[in-house]
């Protein structure tokens, strides 16, 4: 048996399918999974013990669903599903488990109130995709794999974090996602102990707005690293406190205490 995921972004809700990656894995030990994601999503899955071959989708979407269509797949699980995932479905002609998405009802929620969304679990709505298939979901929670020599050393930090830190990760996908900037100053000012604020080379600009309240105990590590550096100085943090972005559901997979900031 063969399975292809498919699940091209964002980071964090790559991570939400790994409980569904694992579950295959047990219950169909003999089964070949693949998984095909961007590019710029590819360290996110790329050490996954679970996962046989990683497909990365780049330059020429034409030339990799010709390299699909050689893998003769027996299932397309699609945890996308909006047209780019369907359009792989449709070229490799499988019917896909396909996870389904209530965007209507999502703009009911984010445009007038109205909540009618069914009350699941992402990784619960993942698994009711492929009910079928009777895959059962344990209770181990996400994962997040990342190589040796992607780790952080000592030295990559500032002395004065060796002991101990708070993860602050301050950026978000949409303006709406993310605290406003003179309120993360406060907050790291106010903040006892060490500070390592964790973002992209985008959020570069407002750590250093941030780590000028006091920039011997705020280190702007915005940037700096790469995801998987980054994966790693969350698993290291004592506390990460983060956006609505994909910090949360990677600290979520290194079982670190968690406050997630949900200013839509």
């Amino acid at each position: 048996m063969k399975f292809l995921l498919i699940r091209f972004s964002p980071v964090g809700d790559i991570v939400l399918a790994s409980p569904l990656i694992r579950s295959l894995r047990k219950q169909f030990p003999e089964a070949t999974i693949h998984f095909l994601t961007d590019d710029s999503c590819r360290s996110a899955v790329e050490f996954n013990p679970s996962i046989d071959k990683l497909h990365v989708l780049a330059h020429s979407p034409e030339l990799m669903i010709e390299e699909l269509k050689s893998e003769e797949y027996d299932h397309i699980i699609d945890l996308q599903a909006n047209d780019k995932s369907a359009l792989v479905a449709r070229s490799l002609h499988k019917k896909p488990f396909s996870v389904r998405r209530h965007s209507f009802r999502k703009k009911l929620l984010t445009s007038f109130k109205i909540n009618l969304l069914p009350r699941e679990h992402v990784v619960e709505q993942y698994f009711k995709a492929v009910e079928s298939l009777d895959v059962k979901i344990d209770t181990v929670g996400l994962e997040y794999f990342i190589a040796d020599s992607e780790e952080t050393k000592k030295n990559d930090i500032p002395a004065s974090h060796y002991a101990g830190y708070i993860a602050c990760a301050i950026g978000a996908e949409y303006n709406t996602k993310k605290w406003p900037l003179h309120k993360w100053k406060e907050f790291c000012a106010q903040l006892d102990h060490p500070i390592i604020l964790l973002g992209s080379r985008e959020d570069a600009a407002a750590g250093k707005e941030i780590a000028s309240a006091d920039d011997i105990k705020i280190y702007n590590a915005c940037g700096k690293f790469s995801l998987n550096e980054m994966a790693d100085l969350t698993r290291k943090a004592k506390l990460v406190v983060c956006n609505e972005n994909d910090s949360m559901q990677i600290a979520a997979a290194y079982k670190r205490p968690i406050v997630s900031i949900w200013g839509n």
